[in-house]
């Protein structure tokens, strides 16, 4: 038979209110009485009941994370931060990958808040999130990270700046002679995608040609041709800028032998040990992550301040991939 806080509490010869302070962190017991108490547990194998401890508490101490894809390495950092301060609660993180899938987002979505979970955190796939209005009504808060919200809801929200980045990047390469450089990004709709092109943008003023351009998922077969159509033009490109880590990479494969600067958004590993190494916009997924679990926890807490929207840093690593080619 399963023992009973009963059981531990004849077992440590103290009160059964006493066992459930130590059993639930809570202050006012002796550090000698608390020691018995605990050894006890460990002798009689107790483990509190969380279904019953949830029916009285009204909270399950659990936190949904809806993001892009686990296996990124980006929203793996990203994830990982939120777990730690997710653990450092005492609360246990359910994690899933939305694939870009504004339909499974939204199922994911629904499956956490039917579980009850104490919150969210979301790297949003779709652009309406009318379908969150009923859970914030009923008292679960989420932030949002990465990418805002769509239209009509204002949560807190933690971005990096996105636009102020790919602007850092072209103009590097500016600086370093180029003035054709070329720009591989994601899909436009995309809210990280659209704003790097825009700083992409700004950057070149009157030098900006559209034929330089290609927005577009990015897959190995596409990026080739994106590249090969434009390396095939009147006055190729001399440099490139990526507009995510997977680009960068499928892209450095794509130029294989070829000679061109080339600069990315987000780090990747062993970049440096390139030759040339790649001139990237560093952003910190780890630091995003963290603080959306802390917001998220502030909510949690009664905090009814106004939502809060946080744009961190980046930062340009140059790495000597801006030369023009001989």
């Amino acid at each position: 038979m399963r023992p009973t806080m009963k059981d531990v509490a004849l077992a440590a010869g103290v009160a059964l209110k006493t066992v459930s302070r130590v059993v639930n962190g809570e202050p006012g017991v002796h550090p000698a009485t608390a020691e018995r108490v605990r050894e006890a547990i460990d002798r009689l194998g107790y483990s509190r009941n969380e279904s019953a401890r949830v029916l009285r508490a009204g909270r399950t101490s659990t936190v949904g994370l809806v993001i892009e894809d686990l296996a990124d390495p980006f929203y793996s950092a990203l994830g990982r931060a939120v777990e730690d301060v997710v653990i450092g609660q005492g609360c246990l993180l359910l994690s899933a990958s939305s694939s870009e899938d504004p339909v499974r987002e939204r199922e994911l979505v629904r499956t956490f808040c039917a579980r009850r979970v104490d919150g969210l955190i979301m790297v949003p796939a779709g652009h309406d999130h009318s379908y969150l209005c009923q859970e914030l009504e009923a008292g679960t808060p989420a932030v949002f990270a990465d990418r805002p919200p769509g239209p009509g809801l204002d949560v807190d929200t933690v971005l990096c700046d996105n636009a102020g980045g790919a602007a850092l990047a072209t103009r590097h390469l500016l600086a370093h002679g180029h003035r054709r450089i070329a720009f591989l990004g994601d899909d436009p709709s995309i809210f990280t995608a659209a704003r790097r092109l825009h700083g992409y943008r700004s950057a070149m003023g009157h030098l900006y040609d559209e034929r330089l351009v290609a927005m577009r998922t990015p897959a190995p077969g596409s990026v080739r041709a994106d590249l090969e159509r434009m390396l095939a033009l009147d006055r190729p490109p001399t440099a490139l800028f990526t507009g995510n880590g997977r680009l960068t990479v499928t892209a450095l494969r794509a130029l294989a032998g070829r000679p061109m600067a080339l600069a990315g958004f987000d780090d990747f590993e062993l970049a440096d040990l390139l030759t040339p190494g790649v001139t990237v916009v560093a952003q910190d997924p780890a630091g995003m992550g963290r603080i959306a679990a802390e917001l998220l926890f502030r909510r949690l807490s009664g905090e009814n301040d106004p939502p809060r929207h946080v744009t961190l840093p980046v930062r340009l690593i140059p790495r000597g991939s801006g030369e023009l080619p001989p």
